[in-house]
């Protein structure tokens, strides 16, 4: 018998903690535009949470697994991946999270988990695809590869009654551009109010699959502006997550039938430098240009001498990473950490026996994790990103590699124990 229960916690700021995920927005957050969250499905004994944030570092997502009411290797810890949330991360995105708000998240985190625990009945789960919403465009090639597969799970009490609905998506919730200052969970919170009004009194859960080269049609560069665009806009967000929303509601549903189970693989990323002159002399650079640049050129040399300075002297230690599956009946919820590339997320799905959900920013969020092709055609991804995140270095080329092999191991594991039965 499967239970299942589900709980949303909310975890909003109050005005004028720093925002993240812009380098050219330096006012802090002048209110919110929808609440922010951490939003928990629990499965027997194991589950997901999704918050609110641009991302969790490895700590947090540690002491979070081990505070909660269920064993450490039972839960992903996710994050929706948001540019329009606070800081959330110690010591990363070039800038001091709010101690208080790191506190706030964390335990919003455990007790959405322990929550949806005491919320848990016995439930029946589905799942299904919804169409291509058509949204997710390739920010680095025109035509690029992305993910447009639109797994929907539906959570129902053996009453009948909807609990909770799981979507996954992979488009970088970056519609809001960094002129905006009110905190909001972008275009997710208008998947899940939709969703939420079609089914009153059921929790909705986002979460962000591969994203690390999508978004909806924008270059990373074309945020390094505090111009509005009618295109990254509140309505445009709307009209973005109602269509997903939407999109997802149709999908024809199967039923998940068998044994609830988790596992993970842990796994070293080596780092290597991008940068081919001494650190030092780019850091002198950096700052001579600054002098003479504009005020949101000089925000980014001023972020990148600073991580200059402080990356000459840190060692380049392979950084630990945890990737990890859930299966719920037949469908793997799986976790990866960081901003994966869709093409990483699709050589995954491919080895998926049927729908899944295929997750970045699950357990950490170190920065952008390009796969092998990609390094070859530069760019902010694979090139500058490391400084804005606070690595020593960028990951070296076949980290990516390495995410999706541990992933494809456990569906492995996942497909033996199937065969058992």
């Amino acid at each position: 018998m499967i239970r299942a229960g589900a709980a949303s916690i909310d975890i909003t700021p109050p005005p004028g903690l720093a925002m993240a995920g812009f380098v050219a927005r330096s006012a802090p957050a002048s209110g919110a535009h929808d609440p922010l969250t951490a939003r928990a499905i629990a499965v027997n004994d194991t589950a997901l949470v999704v918050a609110d944030v641009i991302g969790i570092d490895a700590a947090m997502s540690a002491r979070i697994r081990q505070r909660c009411c269920l064993p450490d290797a039972n839960v992903i810890v996710a994050a929706t991946h948001t540019h329009g949330g606070p800081l959330s991360m110690a010591s990363r995105l070039s800038g001091a999270a709010d101690p208080a708000f790191l506190r706030q998240l964390e335990d919003g985190c455990v007790r959405a988990i322990d929550a949806a625990i005491a919320n848990s009945v016995p439930a029946r789960l589905s799942v299904g695809l919804g169409a291509d919403p058509d949204i997710a465009r390739n920010r680095r090639h025109p035509q690029g590869i992305t993910d447009r597969t639109l797994p929907l799970l539906r959570i129902h009490a053996e009453t009948g009654e909807l609990l909770a609905l799981l979507v996954g998506y992979a488009c970088h919730p970056v519609v809001l551009a960094a002129d905006n200052n009110l905190w909001t969970a972008d275009y997710p919170h208008f998947v899940r109010a939709a969703l939420e009004r079609s089914h009153p009194g059921a929790i909705a859960i986002f979460a962000t699959g591969c994203v690390g080269d999508v978004n909806t049609g924008h270059s990373a560069q074309a945020s390094v502006t505090l111009a509005a665009n009618p295109q990254r806009s509140f309505a445009a967000a709307e009209r973005i997550g109602t269509a997903i929303a939407r999109a997802a509601l149709a999908a024809p549903q199967q039923d998940l039938v068998g044994p609830v189970a988790a596992l993970e693989r842990h796994v070293e990323l080596a780092l290597a430098r991008s940068e081919s002159e001494p650190l030092p002399l780019l850091a002198k650079s950096w700052r001579a240009e600054a002098t003479q640049a504009d005020p949101i050129r000089r925000t980014l040399l001023t972020c990148w001498a600073d991580w200059a300075e402080q990356a000459d002297q840190a060692p380049l230690s392979p950084l630990p990473a945890r990737v990890s599956l859930l299966d719920w009946g037949g469908l793997p919820i799986i976790g990866m950490p960081g901003e994966v590339f869709a093409s990483t997320g699709l050589v995954v799905r491919h080895h998926c026996p049927g729908p899944a959900f295929v997750l970045g920013f699950a357990d950490d969020n170190p920065g952008y994790i390009p796969p092998g092709e990609e390094y070859g055609f530069g760019g902010y991804e694979v090139e500058e990103a490391h400084r804005y995140y606070g690595l020593p270095a960028a990951f070296a080329a076949g980290s990516a590699e390495t995410l999706a092999n541990a992933a494809i191991a456990l569906l492995d594991a996942m497909k033996a124990k199937q065969a058992q039965r």
